[in-house]
C-alpha cells in the first residue's frame, strides 16, 4: 500500500510536471448523456454520479494537458459530419470553462497552459474513418484543432488494419501510407492506439515524425490485441515516440480479457452495442457482475505495465492515456481522473525518480509534439498538399 508521503511527494511533482493524458472520452459521454447540453451536466462541480471526469477531479489528479477525444463510432452514418460536432463539443467546452481549459495546438502552448495554472486542451480523432478517405477532410481536421489521428478504431479501414478486427490490407495500403506522409506534413501526430500490429510496423516504417499511442498497454504483459507486442516497443527509440500506458481493465489484467468477452456478449445478447455505457448497459452490467464476479485491476497492474514497457522502450518513451469515460471499468484506485497520483506514488515506491515521472507525466508527451511540428516545418518548405486519393493509390472499386 502506498504511503501518504509518496503521495505528498507526488503532489508536489506535479504542481511542477502536470500529467498530459493521451486520451479522455468526455465528449461522447456528453453526448450519450445529454445530447452535448453543457448545462444540464456541468463539469464544473463534482459530477462522479455520472462522469468519470470533472475540472475538479481533472484538478486533483494533476491533469495539466488533456488530448479530448472527437471520437465518433465507425459504423456512423455521417462520421465526419459526427466528428465536428465533437470538436464543436470540445469547443464549447474552452469557451465555457476558460478560467481551467485552455486551448492548445502546440507544444508552446502547452507551456503556456502550464505558467497560467490552466488545463491545456487538446483534441485527437479515434479513428481514420473519421476522415472518409479523404486527405483533405483530414487537413480540415487538422485546421479545426485536431491533433493526433488514430488510424483505426475497432474496425478496420479501406487503407488500414485494425486489431480487432480480420485482416484485410495486411497492414496500411499504398494511401494508408500517404496518410502518414500528410500526417507528418501537417504536424499531426500518427496514433497507433487500436491499430492491428502489422499496421503499427508500416507506419513506423513510413512515417518521419515521431508516432504516439494515446492508449495502449504491453501485450507481454496482458495478451490482448489492443496491446503494444514488444518488437514495436523496441522501435519506439529510433523513432522517437512515446506509449501512453491505458488504465482499462480489460487491457492490463488478464483475468478480465475472459470476464470482458463474456460481458460484452451478454450486452450484445440484449441486443446492444458491447461499447454502450448508457444507463441501461450498465444495470445490465451490475446484473452480469452479481452473477459473475469481475475481476478487479489494480494501481500495481497498471505499473506492472509501465515496468516492462520502460525495460524495453526506455523512460524517455513513455506516457499516460487513461482512457477515462470510454470504459465501463476502471482499476481501483484509478477510479476517475484524480487517482493519478496513485499510479505515481506506486512507481516512486517502485524506485522510479523525479525526473522519470516528469518524463512519464509532462515532458516526453510534450517534446514529441514538439518533434511532430518540427518535422512538419521541414516537409512544408518542401511539399505541398497530397492531392491523392484512394482510388489513384489502392484502385479501391467506387472511390476517386
Amino acid at each position: 500500500m502506498t504511503g501518504m508521503g509518496a503521495l505528498e511527494e507526488v503532489r508536489e511533482l506535479l504542481r511542477e510536471f502536470p500529467v498530459v493524458d493521451g486520451h479522455n472520452d468526455l465528449p461522447w459521454a456528453l453526448r450519450e448523456q445529454v445530447r452535448y447540453d453543457l448545462d444540464a451536466l456541468d463539469i464544473a462541480g463534482d459530477r462522479r454520479d455520472r462522469l468519470h471526469t470533472d475540472l475538479p477531479r481533472l484538478r486533483a489528479g494533476g491533469v495539466g494537458a488533456q488530448y479530448w477525444s472527437v471520437y465518433v463510432p465507425a459504423e456512423q452514418p455521417d462520421p465526419v459530419a459526427a466528428t465536428l460536432e465533437q470538436i464543436d463539443c470540445v469547443r464549447r467546452m474552452l469557451e465555457r470553462y476558460p478560467a481551467d481549459l485552455a486551448p492548445a495546438r502546440t507544444a508552446a502552448d502547452l507551456e503556456t497552459a502550464r505558467a497560467e495554472g490552466r488545463i491545456a486542451s487538446l483534441m485527437g480523432a479515434e479513428g481514420g474513418h473519421s476522415i472518409a478517405n479523404s486527405l483533405g477532410t483530414l487537413r480540415a481536421l487538422h485546421a479545426l484543432g485536431v491533433r493526433y489521428m488514430t488510424l483505426t478504431h475497432n474496425s478496420n479501414v479501406d487503407w488500414a488494419d485494425s486489431a480487432t478486427d480480420e485482416p484485410r490490407a495486411g497492414g496500411l495500403t499504398a494511401f494508408g501510407r500517404e496518410v502518414v506522409r500528410e500526417m507528418n506534413r501537417l504536424g499531426m501526430l500518427v496514433d497507433l492506439s487500436h491499430v492491428a500490429a502489422t499496421t503499427m510496423r508500416d507506419a513506423l516504417d513510413a512515417s518521419a515524425a515521431p508516432v504516439i499511442f494515446s492508449h495502449s498497454s504491453a501485450r507481454a504483459v496482458c495478451d490482448h490485441p489492443r496491446n503494444i507486442p514488444d518488437d514495436v516497443l523496441e522501435r519506439l527509440p529510433a523513432n522517437g515516440g512515446v506509449a501512453m500506458v491505458t488504465f482499462v481493465p480489460k487491457f492490463v489484467l488478464q483475468a478480465a480479457v475472459d470476464w470482458t468477452a463474456a460481458a460484452d456478449e451478454n450486452l450484445r445478447a440484449h441486443g446492444l452495442h458491447h461499447l454502450d455505457t448508457s444507463p441501461e448497459a450498465m444495470r445490465l452490467h451490475r446484473a452480469f457482475e452479481e452473477r459473475h464476479p469481475r475481476p478487479v485491476a489494480t494501481v500495481s497492474v497498471v505499473a506492472d505495465h509501465l515496468d516492462h514497457m520502460r525495460e524495453v522502450a526506455g523512460i524517455d518513451h513513455l506516457g499516460i492515456g487513461g482512457d477515462y469515460d470510454g470504459t465501463a471499468f476502471t482499476p481501483d484506485g484509478l477510479d476517475d481522473v484524480s487517482g493519478y497520483p496513485n499510479l505515481l506514488a506506486e512507481l516512486l515506491d517502485r524506485g522510479w525518480s523525479r525526473t522519470d515521472l516528469a518524463k512519464l507525466t509532462w515532458r516526453n508527451a510534450v517534446r514529441v509534439l514538439g518533434a511532430a511540428e518540427d518535422v512538419a516545418r521541414g516537409l512544408q518548405a518542401t511539399r505541398g498538399p497530397s492531392l491523392a486519393t484512394i482510388g489513384e493509390l489502392d484502385g479501391t472499386p467506387g472511390e476517386s
